[in-house]
Parts: C-alpha cells; structure tokens; sequence
C-alpha cells in the first residue's frame, strides 16, 4: 500500500488545528442532542461541516479546489475494499440468520458459556480465531457476532461483550503473521515481520494479561439485568430453527478460508453462499415465512435467500430477549455506515490536501527531545492521525515514514518504531467512532462505538504500555546493541 502525505509550508499548527478544534465541538454537541442515534445521518454531516472547515482554512494558504478533491477521491478509493466488505459482511449476517447458524451458535454457547466465564472466555476465543485467521473484521463477522447474540441471551450489557469481542481480535490482529497491518508496521519502520512480532509481544503480553484478569473481574462481579431462563430460550430457538451441528460447517469453511490466506471479501462470499444453500436445505419454513409462501419453490427460495442478503429479516418469536437476535438488517444494514467512513474519508482528505496531517505530525516530532518524548511523539502522532484522517493505516505509515529517521538518530533499533505503531496505531482506531474500523465494528456487532469503548480495555491499556515500557526504559532495544550481539 503506497500512502503519501501533503505537505504545506504556508500552514501553521493553529491553521491545521483549526478543523480539528472544529469538528470535535460539533461533534461534541451533535452526541449531546442525538445520542445514540447520531450516528444515523448527524454525525456524517458533521464530518462533512468539518471538512468544509478545513477547506476554508486551505483556501486561505492558496490550496486549490481541484486538489482538495483530488485527494479526497484517492482517500475514497482506498476504502472501496472495506466498503465491500461491510456490505458482504451484511449480507452474510442474513443468510446466517435464516441457515440457524447463528441460532445455533447461540443455541450451544448458552449451555457451554455459563455467565461467570463468558466475558474470558470471549476475549480468548476471538483472540484464537483472530491470530488464525489474522484478521479482526473477520473476526467480529464470524464469531463476535454469535457472541453477542449468546451474551445479549445471557443478559449481559452489550457494551461488555462487544469490548471483550473487539479487544481479543485486536490482540490477535496484532500479533498473526497474516495481519496487513502486522506486515505494514514493520515495512514503514525498516524493520522485519519477525522480529517485530517477537518485539512487540513483549507489550502485548502484559497488555493481554491484565485485559484478562479485568474481564475475569467484571463476569465474577457483574449484576446480569433481568432474569434469564436459559431452558425457556433454548425452547424457543428449537421452536424457531431446526438446530444441528452439521450448520457449523459453513464458520469452519469460512475460517479455513481465511487461514488458507483466501481474500476475506471472497471467503466472506463463499459463505454468504453456502449459509443461502443451508437455509433452503435445513430451513425451509423460514425461507417459506420470509418469501410468503406455503410450498417451497425454486422462485420462493430465491426471493427468501435475497431478501436476508439484501434487507431487513425478523424470524417470529414470542420470546422478547430473542426478539433483536432474531432480526438482521442485510446489506442495507451497512449503507449507514458506509456513509460515514465515505465523510470521513471527505474530512481526512481535505486535510491531508491542506497539509494539516504533516503540520501535526511534525509539531509532535519536534516535541521529541528525549527518548520518552520521541516514544510519547509517535504514540500522539498516531492518535491524532486516527482522529483526523480516520483510516489506521495513515495513523501507520506517515508516523512510520516521519519518525523512521528520529529513531535512528537517537540509536534506536528500528523495531521500537514498528511496534509503537501497532501499540497506539492499529488498536486504538476501533476507539473512533468515525474511523474507518470504528464504524465497521459498530456496524458489524450492532454496538455504538461510545458503548463498547470503555471496556475495550486491550485496545485502551496498549499505547499507555508502551509509553510506560518507554518511560522505565525496560526492554527498549538499541541499535549499538544489536550490532554487537550479531
């Protein structure tokens, strides 16, 4: 992936603060009158007045229009794959709906996952699945969205259970060799996969440790709301779908897939596909509720199937605590959050056209006069990136190509450049609502990213650990070292 960032001489730090001062009061104020439902349409807006803001201030230091637009069509153009995805993801959700997949997931999980184990043992098996596959999306798509389902049954906050689905697929993410960000660090700061990956577990570990002891914690002390009788929903899940074994098959193709190194938008496809094919096999009597007909036909499959890929689907339940697990919203599902990673995109590309990106980053570099400093530089450089450019991937390779030098001079080997962009880069931009992987994860578990920030306490805990690892000098590797060690 070839990133650039715009520079602008004329540009001051207040000129290319000016937007981003902007759009956090907006967005402040928009929360504070939406809520919830700010992300419905306000909250895109509002990136959009950001983005005018940041024109204006453009305008003013001889930035053309042509330009300005220009680089917006190149951010848009690099979020076609994610915006694919998100809808493929969508789709997926309905035919896992209507096949009893995700029934059924949710069917075992409530008699294996008992209430006191169920936030770890979240947190460990996307942890699993994610370092297989190398791939927090997937992810989330696959099993977090089962987890959810069995945790909101369960009655927990869903907030709890989307942080512990969110923190374990970022803890994987991170360290698969499979993972593009995993391999992008390392690239941008001159370094090797493996080495990085060894490198970076030395933060990650602790990070981990104490994310596991938290969530450990909080399912012993936690107050279930309301009381949940897990024989009357396995009663109601039998009542609605035909439950078997046999519907895990389509997971274990898709995962497979993944861990074969398959494109995850084709993987995602394929079972899209297969789930189709198991609804028509294992489920005719939803295919037949949702396409309205009594006798199956090979018309009425096709209108069922589709209509579960493409738009909104409630299986009927008198059982209220199933009622939202039993609803998917298709593919139109995501248009919302298509369009606000596409007014995100607006906004950083305006500002990266203006050269704010680059004022920012280099302020933050100058600020860098010790070895906590040059740590603590990249660390903000990389939030701020998260925040103003929305996309992880900027947050990774314009502090990774700005810094790559800084830590050469200071002697530092160029691995803690590599994994300071994992540990504040890669994770914290789930934490973004308006980031291109906080809208998708919102958009995939059905949480608000305001709901599962507090307890994604991996993706929280990993710039503050190795701002501390930074501070005590533990384990901060130098380039005169490595010499004489080889």
């Amino acid at each position: 992936m070839e990133t650039k960032i715009n520079k602008n001489k004329e540009l001051s730090i207040g000129e290319a603060l000016i937007p981003v001062a902007a759009l956090i009061v907006m967005l402040g104020y928009n929360v504070y009158v939406y809520g919830d439902e700010a992300l419905s349409g306000s909250n895109q807006f509002v990136l959009l007045l950001g983005a005018a803001v940041a024109a204006v201030v453009g305008f003013f230091n001889k930035v053309t229009y042509e330009k300005m637009m220009a680089e917006v069509a190149e951010n848009i153009k690099s979020t076609v794959g994610a915006i694919l995805i998100l809808l493929m993801v969508g789709a997926l959700a309905g035919t896992w709906l209507i096949s009893g997949i995700i029934p059924s997931m949710i069917y075992y999980g409530l008699q294996i996952l008992s209430p006191a184990i169920f936030l770890p043992a979240t947190l460990i098996i996307c942890s699993i699945i994610s370092i297989a596959t190398g791939s927090s999306w997937t992810t989330s798509a696959t099993v977090g969205i089962a987890l959810i389902g069995v945790g909101g049954a369960l009655g927990f906050d869903l907030g709890m259970v989307a942080g512990a689905v969110i923190s374990g697929a970022y803890f994987g993410d991170k360290l698969s060799p499979m993972s593009d960000t995993t391999n992008l660090a390392p690239a941008m700061a001159g370094t090797d996969l493996f080495t990085h990956i060894r490198y970076m577990t030395l933060t990650t570990i602790p990070t981990y440790v104490i994310t596991l002891i938290l969530f450990i914690i909080l399912g012993l002390s936690v107050d279930i709301k309301g009381d949940v009788n897990i024989g009357s929903l396995l009663t109601d899940i039998e009542a609605s779908f035909t439950i078997t074994p046999w519907l895990f098959a389509v997971p274990v193709i898709v995962i497979g897939l993944i861990i074969k190194k398959t494109e995850p938008l084709v993987a995602l496809l394929i079972g899209t596909l297969l789930a189709g094919i198991f609804a028509v096999l294992f489920q005719p009597h939803i295919i037949n509720q949702i396409a309205g007909v009594e006798q199956m036909t090979f018309q009425s499959a096709y209108k069922g199937v589709m209509d579960a890929i493409t738009g909104k689907v409630v299986i009927p339940t008198d059982n209220k605590t199933l009622a939202d697990l039993f609803t998917s919203g298709g593919m139109q599902k995501m248009l919302g959050t298509v369009w606000l990673i596409l007014c995100a995109m607006v906004f950083g590309g305006i500002m990266d056209a203006i050269g704010a990106l680059a004022r920012i980053s280099q302020t933050l570099l100058k600020l860098a006069h010790t070895t906590f400093g040059l740590f603590a530089s990249t660390v903000g450089s990389c939030l701020a990136l998260n925040i103003t450019a929305s996309d992880q991937y900027l947050a990774i390779v314009v502090p990774g190509k700005m810094f790559a030098k800084a830590y050469e001079e200071k002697g530092l080997a160029p691995e803690n450049l590599s994994r300071t962009l994992e540990d504040a880069g890669t994770v914290t931009s789930v934490l973004i609502p308006w980031n291109t992987c906080g809208a998708y994860q919102s958009g995939t578990l059905g949480v608000s990213t305001l709901d599962y920030l507090p307890y994604a306490f991996f993706n929280i805990l990993s710039p503050f650990m190795t701002l501390i690892f930074a501070a005590f000098n533990i384990k901060i590797r130098q380039l005169v070292t490595d010499k004489k060690n080889n």
